[in-house]
């Protein structure tokens, strides 16, 4: 299934989100920065894309780690699992985290993380005394498959 997605670009270096393969989920974002940037261990630093796009209404932008530069760099967005909503409209930035114990540098167009584009149902939160009984009931963190 195919959806278009407008895209904006902010800055003349910047690169469209493209897939690596003709059947990922995730579009590869690409860093767009002046200069390379480093990030020492620990720390974390808001990378532009310097794109923002026009996500259609039903469907959200989730912003994953690439599996390549988590293990070989030890970079991975800060918030796990950005979410871009339909009606945003500015740029597109990754919060990358260095979880490793080495320096690690990003280039400009570099690719930085992935995201999916995905549809999503809306909850009617209703409130009530009591809700419906499972095989699974409370049990959590660990409980099945005992």
């Amino acid at each position: 299934m195919k959806q278009q997605v407008r895209i904006k670009k902010l800055n003349t270096q910047a690169v469209v989100p493209s897939y690596g393969t003709a059947f990922a989920a995730g579009a590869d974002l690409y860093a767009c920065l002046e200069a390379p940037v480093t990030i020492e261990p620990g720390d974390t630093f808001l990378v532009h894309t310097g794109i923002s796009m026009e996500i259609p209404e039903g469907f959200a932008g989730l912003i994953y780690a690439r599996s390549g530069l988590a293990t070989k760099k030890g970079l991975a967005p800060a918030n796990k699992v950005g979410v871009i909503d339909a009606d945003y409209r500015g740029e597109i930035m990754v919060p990358l985290h260095n979880h490793s114990k080495a320096a690690a540098s990003i280039e400009n167009g570099e690719r930085i993380a992935q995201m999916v584009i995905t549809p999503f149902l809306t909850a009617d939160f209703i409130e009530t005394e009591s809700l419906d009984e499972t095989e699974r009931g409370t049990g959590g963190f660990g409980s099945t498959g005992k």
